[in-house]
Order: structure tokens, then C-alpha cells, then sequence
């Protein structure tokens, strides 16, 4: 395998890997309510999400590659992270917003013809999520919320290149926002049991050509102020700007607990 084509697999690999670091927003309109004596009420929502991703990635000027990751495959390279997602309501009015921030790194060696080397690869990744929120319907069956704001993404990668004849190193990044709009909503099953999901789309051209996000999940009262959420999610984003391509389809389980305060 040609260096150069090797560099591409293995910056688009570990970008690949960060892929699962998209914002899952695990909250939900709850049935029980928490308010404050000025009226507020308030959510987080830890959780995690086992998505794989698969789409096209390309940096450092190098040619597009396809990637296909197993969320196996993601835990191999993991260093350190975060997801969480928060949410303050007043009536029918809310603001949620969700932060991840996740550390990858990867290790390899090359050899070419007359190239011997070492390559080292740290990617991170850091997502954004705030939107302002508009209960529509608000009944003892459910509820349902119209929703728009922005998603912040940014995606830096540094490579270390150090053999017999080569010895360099570099950083590659982008930052980009994108305008979202959506809806969220929620069943009730009966007293404990509930449905939940949401659907938003945005880009528009504007940062990236565009981007969807998916979900759908059960939902169970463990207590006045715990839920817990099972269910699978799909978050799609096409950006490509001077070289730099981020063109992938993440998927997978999601479980969460929303506490209410």
C-alpha cells in the first residue's frame, strides 16, 4: 500500500471512530413536573450511544475515503469523553441544549518501498446542541413541541509522521455551524410506561448541504424524578468545505436516564 493512500485510510479510520460522538438528546417531555417557586423546571439527561457510522471522510488534503465502523471498533481507540444533555422549561417555553466532547487516538506503522515510519493520530470532537423550544399540545395523552436553534460541530486531528525519511507532523480542523428545526414529542402508555421521539433537519446549505437527526425510544418512570430511555437513533451530516469532507450516517441503541430537579 502506497504511504499516501495509507495516511487517508488512517485519518478517515479515526475520524471515522469519533463518529459516535454526535449529540444524543435523551430528554423528554416528562409526565411528572418539576417547578421551581419562580416557575422553572429543570432536566439532565446522562447517557450513552452505541452508534456505528459509515460515509465518506477526507483531511490533510487527501482524497475522500470510505469509512464503516462497528461501535466495537470506536471503544478500541477511546480516550476520554462526555455526553450530556440539559433542558430548562418555563410553561410552554424550553431551551435544550446537549454537549459531547470526545478524544480518540490511534497508533500504526507503515511500510513502503524504502519507508519505514510511525503514525499517530489524535482526533477530537466537539458537538454543540441549543435550541428554544414551544409546547404546541400539552394533554393527559401527551405532549408535543415545536423546535429551532443551531448545531455546533468541531472536528480537529493531529498526525505525527516520524520514520527513517520522514519526519513531520500536523493539525487539520474545521468548525462549522448549522441551523436546526424540529419536533419532539411524547405518549403516555399509562402510568409509568411512555413513547418518545423526535425528528429535526437543518444545513440548508448553509454550513453543512444538510443534516437529520432521528429518534424514537420507550420510556419507563423509575421514580417521581427518574426516567429511563431505551430506544435507537440515527444522525446524518454532509459538510465539505476546502477539502475537508465529513459526509457520514451514524446509527444505533441509545440508553439514558432523564433526572428531573
Amino acid at each position: 500500500m502506497k504511504a499516501p493512500r495509507y495516511l487517508a485510510c488512517s485519518v478517515a479510520a479515526l475520524l471515522g471512530l469519533t463518529g459516535q460522538a454526535a449529540s444524543a438528546d435523551l430528554l423528554a417531555p416528562e409526565q411528572a413536573e418539576f417547578t421551581t417557586e419562580s416557575g422553572w423546571e429543570f432536566a439532565f439527561a446522562p447517557y450513552v450511544w452505541a452508534a456505528g457510522l459509515d460515509g465518506d471522510i477526507a483531511q490533510f488534503g487527501l482524497p475522500a475515503v470510505e469509512v464503516d465502523l462497528s461501535f466495537s471498533d470506536i471503544l478500541k481507540h477511546f480516550d476520554v469523553g462526555f455526553m450530556g444533555a440539559g433542558e430548562a422549561r418555563y410553561g410552554r417555553l424550553a431551551f435544550l441544549t446537549d454537549l459531547l466532547y470526545v478524544k480518540l487516538s490511534a497508533d500504526d506503522e507503515v511500510e513502503a518501498r524504502r519507508v519505514d515510519a510511525d503514525i499517530e493520530l489524535t482526533t477530537e470532537v466537539l458537538t454543540l446542541l441549543g435550541t428554544a423550544e414551544y409546547r404546541l399540545i400539552d394533554a393527559e395523552g401527551g405532549t408535543l413541541d415545536a423546535l429551532a436553534g443551531a448545531r455546533v460541530w468541531w472536528v480537529k486531528t493531529d498526525l505525527d509522521f516520524s520514520g527513517n525519511v520522514i519526519n513531520a507532523s500536523g493539525s487539520d480542523s474545521a468548525t462549522w455551524v448549522d441551523p436546526i428545526i424540529g419536533a419532539r414529542g411524547r405518549l403516555n402508555l399509562g402510568p409509568e410506561f411512555f413513547l418518545t421521539s423526535w425528528a429535526m433537519i437543518g444545513g440548508f446549505g448553509v454550513s453543512s448541504e444538510l443534516t437529520w437527526d432521528l429518534m424514537g425510544a420507550l420510556g419507563y418512570e423509575a421514580s417521581d424524578s427518574v426516567s429511563l430511555i431505551a430506544g435507537y437513533r440515527g444522525l446524518s451530516v454532509d459538510y465539505e468545505d476546502d477539502g475537508f469532507v465529513f459526509d457520514v450516517v451514524q446509527q444505533g441503541p441509545i440508553l439514558g436516564a432523564v433526572i428531573r430537579f
